[in-house]
C-alpha cells in the first residue's frame, strides 16, 4: 500500500476513534489496535503505536468535559496516582505474554464485551433504579484497585485502561454516566505517558501509525465529547453498549482466525 494512502486511512481511523474516545471515556483504542493491524502493523506494533494517540484524544476531550464541570478531580487523581505505575508494569509485561501479541487481542475482546453488556445493562439496585448511587462510594483503596488494574490493562494491552473504568465508576463507584465518561477520558490520558515511554523504549511503536492517529483524533473527541453531553442517559448506555459490543466481535473473530 502507498505510504499517502496509509497515512490518510490511518488518519481517518484516528477520527472515528478519536469520536468513539470522548463518547464512551475508553481512549479510542478498541478501535485503532485493529484498524492498524489491518493496515499492516504487526500486534505489539498495535498496542503500542497507539498509545501516543491516546494523549491528544483525551486532552481534547476532556477540554470539553471540563467546561461542563463532568469531570470529578479527587477520583481522578488517586486513580491515576495508583494507575501510573501498573501501566509501567503492564508494558513491561506485554511482551512476556505467549502468541505475538494475538492472546493480548483475545483478552482485548472479552473485556470490551463484557464493558459493552455492564453499559447497556447496568446493575438494577432493590429500589428499582440503574443511575448512580445515592452516595458515592468513593474511598481511597476502591479507586486504588481501579487504578492498579486500569493501568496494567493500559500498559498490557494499549487500549487506555478505560474498558475497566467506565464499568468500575459507574456501577461500583457510584458516578453518573456523563461524569463516568469524562473522569475515565482524564485518567486515560495520564495512563498513556509512561505506557507510551516504555512502549517506546521497547521500540513497539511505529511513529509513522501514531502520529497520523493523533492528526484524527483531537477533532473526533470534540465531536464525541459533544454527542455526550448532549445525550440523555438511556440514550448513552445503549449507543455505549452497542458500539462496543460491535468492537468486541471484530476483535474476537479476527484473533481467534490468527490463532487456529
Amino acid at each position: 500500500m502507498p505510504v499517502g494512502v496509509l497515512i490518510v486511512l490511518t488518519v481517518l481511523v484516528g477520527l472515528i476513534s478519536g469520536v468513539l474516545s470522548g463518547m464512551f471515556g475508553i481512549g479510542g483504542a478498541v478501535l485503532t489496535t485493529p484498524a492498524i493491524l489491518a493496515l499492516g502493523a504487526t500486534p505489539l506494533q498495535a498496542i503500542g503505536s497507539t498509545l501516543p494517540a491516546i494523549l491528544p484524544s483525551s486532552i481534547s476531550g476532556s477540554y470539553r468535559y471540563n467546561r461542563e464541570h463532568l469531570i470529578r478531580g479527587r477520583i481522578m487523581a488517586i486513580t491515576a496516582a495508583f494507575g501510573v505505575p501498573a501501566s509501567v508494569v503492564g508494558s513491561r509485561l506485554s511482551r512476556a505474554i505467549p502468541g505475538d501479541g494475538d492472546w493480548l487481542m483475545v483478552a482485548t475482546a472479552l473485556l470490551v464485551a463484557f464493558t459493552a453488556y455492564r453499559t447497556a445493562f447496568p446493575v438494577v439496585r432493590a429500589d428499582g433504579t440503574t443511575g448512580a448511587l445515592h452516595e458515592l462510594r468513593d474511598q481511597w483503596w476502591m479507586l486504588a484497585l481501579i487504578g492498579i488494574g486500569a493501568g496494567a490493562l493500559s500498559g498490557l494491552l494499549g487500549i487506555g485502561g478505560g474498558i475497566l473504568m467506565v464499568p468500575a465508576f459507574s456501577a461500583w463507584v457510584g458516578l453518573p454516566l456523563k461524569d463516568t465518561i469524562a473522569t475515565s477520558l482524564a485518567c486515560v490520558g495520564i495512563f498513556a505517558i509512561p505506557g507510551t515511554i516504555t512502549h517506546a523504549i521497547q521500540g513497539d511503536i511505529d511513529w509513522t501509525f501514531a502520529i497520523a492517529l493523533a492528526v484524527g483524533v483531537i477533532p473526533g473527541a470534540q465531536i464525541g465529547a459533544k454527542f455526550t453531553i448532549e445525550s440523555d442517559d438511556k440514550t448513552l448506555r445503549y449507543s455505549v453498549g452497542t458500539a462496543l459490543a460491535v468492537i468486541a466481535v471484530i476483535y474476537l473473530v479476527r484473533e481467534i482466525y490468527a490463532l487456529s
